[in-house]
């Protein structure tokens, strides 16, 4: 529809100068009817419609009102990935990272800071862009009509892996968001068993990463609690193949230069699979 109405705008403008312009009677056409003409159409038409754009567009930029009752969730940009904290009223919060979910038709008050240095959160398709500043936070109301995905991205340069620093934003409806919401509070299956889990353990991931219903509870890397549940590795720039996981566990700056997780260079590459087949199996 867009370009049907390009179209036809063009066609009309063109019409409108050729019969101005070419079949206009001779002597008709002087420098001050040009400069009218510029006049006219260069200032004063553009800033009438521009004006009335303004004034139609004014009441839908005013901020989103929000409640109590509304769901509260925390996004604070770290070099180079996303903490999620979500605080539904009167519970605890819930942790996760590098995926953000949200129920459709209700107002979800994002609360934006960062840990590091300066970054810019921004859902191209659902809301615009913020930024986030260590030391303060930054608030953006937002409000789904549909369910579906929407990619974000770091708006604001904040070292080497700036353009690898993507996130998913999902858009539920609101009765299976609630019960994802709920089922997000229990241990995660397969979270102390079997080769994997004794490998992550010995080889000292649990002193960054969480995994909720083992013993594992540190908060300096992503919190990996249902990590088989999510669509991407590496803040949305790898598909989570177990493949790619192993790659990551031992060369993650190979993927994301300047990332501070520390290489497991040395670590033979079955150990590798077998941690990723663990946090495949977190579901």
């Amino acid at each position: 529809m867009v370009l049907v109405a390009g179209a036809i705008i063009v066609a009309l403008v063109t019409a409108a100068l050729y019969v101005r312009a070419v079949r206009a009677r001779e002597g008709s056409l002087d420098h001050r009817g040009g400069m009218r003409l510029v006049l006219w159409m260069g200032a004063i038409v553009p800033t009438v419609l521009l004006t009335v754009l303004l004034l139609f567009a004014l009441p839908a930029m005013r901020p989103m009102e929000t409640g109590p009752e509304d769901l509260v969730i925390r996004v604070e940009g770290e070099q180079f990935w996303w903490r999620v904290a979500y605080r539904p009223p009167g519970e605890e919060p819930l942790l996760s990272a590098n995926e953000i979910r949200v129920p459709t038709g209700r107002r979800v008050h994002l609360v934006l800071a960062a840990g590091d240095v300066i970054h810019s959160f921004w859902i191209p398709g659902l809301a615009g862009k913020m930024d986030m500043i260590p030391g303060r936070d930054n608030d953006l109301v937002v409000e789904a009509e549909k369910p579906g995905r929407y990619r974000g991205v770091c708006a604001e340069f904040c070292g080497l892996s700036h353009a690898l620093m993507a996130f998913e934003v999902v858009a539920m409806e609101p009765e299976a968001f609630d019960a994802w919401l709920l089922a997000q509070r229990g241990a995660s299956t397969g979270a102390s068993e079997g080769r994997g889990a004794a490998l992550f353990t010995q080889n000292g991931c649990g002193a960054c990463h969480a995994v909720r219903g083992t013993a594992h509870d540190a908060a300096i890397g992503p919190d990996l609690s249902r990590f088989g549940a999510r669509t991407s590795l590496g803040a949305g720039i790898l598909e989570p193949t177990r493949a790619n996981i192993a790659a990551f566990i031992r060369d993650p700056q190979g993927a994301k230069p300047g990332a501070r997780m520390p290489a497991y260079k040395t670590m033979s590459e079955a150990d590798a699979k077998a941690i990723a087949a663990y946090l495949k199996g977190l579901q």
